[in-house]
């Protein structure tokens, strides 16, 4: 199956740069309507009288080349289906339409296909009397010894110099010898774990093996140049840098570190402190991105682009834009970090003895320890399967304590309070934060007046308001609530029947209102009593023959 939303696969291209205009955020976009077949998008502030900056190529590298029209970048863009050059047609309507006494530049890059149809537009462009020039963009260091390198992610920052001269009134040879100047300094490199899939095609791209990266393959998919045995972020940037390096020589540089089209924001972040981290780092005078400029549809990898600067193309890159894919250059500096104390919370308690709460507290323990096994089974059923564990961790760290004769058993604030600190520490997952509310917060409200069973009833509310659960829900709030209630208005023995009773009810409840059971359809559910109210019943079934 294809992996890509898409209603029309022939309309695709047509019915993205239609959402892509209609989004721009400087609503200065238009699509030039002349024919279907011809995609052209072009800003709606111009007026031709300024050197126009045109360029396009095969779709799929979004944002380029449309979002990079706008003021301060291109004039126009011409768009081909996805991986395909746009015809000569479509070229010759754009250079037609945008272009006036003072000429256009194309920036084509250096595929076959583009050169030939812009060329050939651009031939017929001069017959109607416009002046036309062209750039090559070929910044891919791959296959050193290829007399046609690609044109890749590199091509953007042509556009942006290209484009600031075109907006300060110079004229089409300044523009062209400044994008060329740009050209001849520009040096891109890329690598990625798997190539791109085509939209409507049921094959699932699958040449590289996992575990391996390629270096240096097309933003069109093509094979690399070699395969890499690693995907670790610091030897995959070492890899990509070497190369850069006895490429690009001395100077200081602007890198573009550009997405692919499928790498996670996390990860582009990784990888921009391990370039911010590499031996290259001396040298770079501005970072671009990490995001997509020149995407290859949903490539999992990224390249780098290096830029060799001078007062012109620095002051070039960093003028400003009004287009959808541009990312302002960002000077490179030392990581900015401020001291800050650390705050660490801890219940400040001295331990005292209290041998009637030291056995109901035993008691407890050893009920939660003894049904482990039982409680993660029945987990399993219903949920991730450690419902047991969580509780038995808690226990057995709490265990240890009264062992070890540091709990606060006669002072119930505070020995509430330090069981919430330490299950907040020593339990897993949500359970051990939602038991920490509530006996933090059923101790505090013992320090301040209130009788411990209203107390208890108080961290079950606070419990219910962080954690989304009420009654019914089918969780350990089933059995609670009831049971403290029991214990409000009764003793022990009323509350474990309570506790049991709303235990046995969860069985019976077809949806799970909350927890990792609300994702189990109620097939799953029928018959299998929730764990975690198992659990309560269990410690109050304890607690009542202690």
């Amino acid at each position: 199956m294809s992996r890509f939303f898409f209603n029309d696969r022939q309309q695709l291209v047509n019915d993205a740069i239609e959402g892509m205009v209609l989004s721009a955020p400087h609503g200065n976009l238009v699509r030039l309507d002349i024919d279907p077949a011809i995609r052209v998008v072009a800003r709606a502030d111009w007026d031709k009288s300024r050197v126009a900056v045109i360029s396009g190529g095969g779709s799929g590298h979004e944002p380029a080349h449309a979002g990079f029209v706008g003021r301060g970048m291109l004039t126009a863009a011409v768009c081909g289906d996805l991986f395909a050059s746009p015809s000569v047609d479509a070229v010759l309507n754009a250079i037609v339409a945008v272009t006036g006494d003072r000429g256009c530049l194309l920036v084509v890059k250096n595929y076959t296909g583009d050169r030939l149809n812009f060329g050939l537009a651009a031939e017929r462009a001069r017959a109607y009397g416009l002046k036309v020039e062209m750039v090559i963009v070929a910044d891919d260091i791959a296959l050193p010894d290829n007399k046609q390198p690609r044109g890749i992610a590199g091509t953007a920052l042509v556009h942006k110099v290209a484009g600031y001269a075109a907006e300060h009134g110079w004229n089409l040879s300044e523009v062209r010898d400044i994008a060329r100047q740009a050209c001849d300094n520009l040096y891109s490199l890329g690598l990625a774990m798997q190539t791109c899939n085509l939209p409507g095609s049921d094959e699932e791209a699958t040449r590289i093996k996992p575990g391996h990266a390629e270096l240096g393959l097309g933003i069109h998919g093509e094979p690399g140049a070699s395969l890499i045995e690693t995907q670790n972020s610091k030897q995959i940037i070492d890899t990509l840098i070497k190369p850069l390096r006895e490429q690009a020589g001395e100077g200081e540089y602007a890198v573009l570190i550009n997405n692919l089209g499928g790498v996670s924001a996390l990860e582009m972040a990784l990888l921009t402190k391990e370039l911010a981290h590499s031996d290259l780092a001396p040298q770079i005078r501005y970072l671009i991105g990490p995001a997509p400029l020149v995407s290859a549809l949903d490539m999992k990898g990224f390249s780098l682009s290096l830029l060799r600067l001078n007062d012109t193309l620095e002051a070039a890159l960093n003028d400003s834009v009004e287009t959808v894919g541009w990312q302002k250059p960002v000077a490179l500096a030392p990581l900015r970090t401020v001291k800050h104390h650390k705050i660490q919370h801890s219940v400040e308690a001295t331990a005292s003895d209290n041998p009637q709460v030291g056995e109901l507290v035993s008691a407890a323990v050893q009920a939660l320890i003894a049904q482990e096994n039982r409680l993660n089974a029945l987990d399993a059923k219903v949920g991730d399967g450690d419902t047991g564990s969580t509780f038995a961790e808690g226990a057995r760290d709490i265990g240890s304590l009264l062992k070890e004769k540091r709990l606060a058993l006669d002072n119930a604030g505070t020995l509430l309070q330090q069981i919430g600190d330490r299950l907040a520490t020593v339990m897993g997952g949500s359970s051990g934060v939602l038991m920490s509310i509530f006996f933090t917060a059923a101790g505090q409200a013992v320090q301040d007046g209130q009788p411990l069973p209203e107390s208890l009833l108080k961290g079950l509310a606070q419990m219910k308001q962080y954690g989304g659960a009420d009654l019914g829900d089918r969780t350990l709030i089933d059995a609670l609530q009831p049971a403290l209630e029991a214990l409000r208005d009764g003793d022990l023995h009323a509350a474990r029947e309570a506790a049991q009773k709303g235990a046995d009810a969860t069985a019976r409840m077809q949806t799970a209102g909350a927890g990792r059971s609300s994702y189990v359809n109620r097939e799953n559910l029928e018959g299998v009593t929730d764990p975690g109210a198992v659990a309560v019943a269990e410690v109050f079934a304890a607690l009542a023959k202690s």
